[in-house]
């Protein structure tokens, strides 16, 4: 009987929160409020089957980034340091076509094909981010990137000003 009791008590909370906003569960139509797929007309054009960003509540996750050529399906040649410059002004565009900017970033994550090539990325990097706002971050070394590229990086943002 107690056992009973525990669970009924515990249903009759599940039922109250619910709509009480403690995220126990959404409708779909808060769902669909709260997650937005951003898709650029380019990634469109280009057939890519991934969305530029998803926005979830006050915080928007953005597809990996490498240094391409704005537009092309090929990396800039120049090695890591050109790439990683590259990468970061399509990175700095899809923040600004969001209404962000680097100040906004709170979480980086990043993949080398070589780690040999971490303080090159490195030094490039400290200049796209203020010293008292570096984003957290991981880096990985992979095994291979998308069009032969030597970086890639993930980004999160916070967009609750926006």
């Amino acid at each position: 009987m107690a056992d009973t009791l525990k669970w009924n008590v515990f249903s009759v909370i599940l039922l109250c929160a619910a709509p009480m906003g403690y995220g126990l569960c959404k409708c779909e139509k808060e769902s669909n409020t709260m997650l937005k797929f951003i898709r650029s007309r380019g990634s469109i054009d280009a057939g890519l089957p991934f969305s530029d960003a998803v926005r979830v509540g006050d915080i928007m996750f953005f597809s990996g980034s490498l240094g391409n050529v704005p537009g092309k399906m090929e990396i800039v040649p120049g090695g890591i340091e050109a790439e990683t410059r590259q990468m970061f002004d399509n990175i700095a565009r899809a923040l600004e076509q969001n209404g962000l900017s680097f100040d906004d970033v709170f979480k980086c994550q990043v993949f080398l094909a070589d780690m040999k090539e971490w303080p090159a990325f490195n030094k490039i990097y400290v200049e796209y981010f203020k010293a008292d706002r570096l984003p957290a971050r991981s880096a990985l070394g992979v095994n291979g990137l998308a069009l032969g590229a030597r970086i890639e990086m993930e980004i999160t943002a916070y967009a609750g000003h926006k």
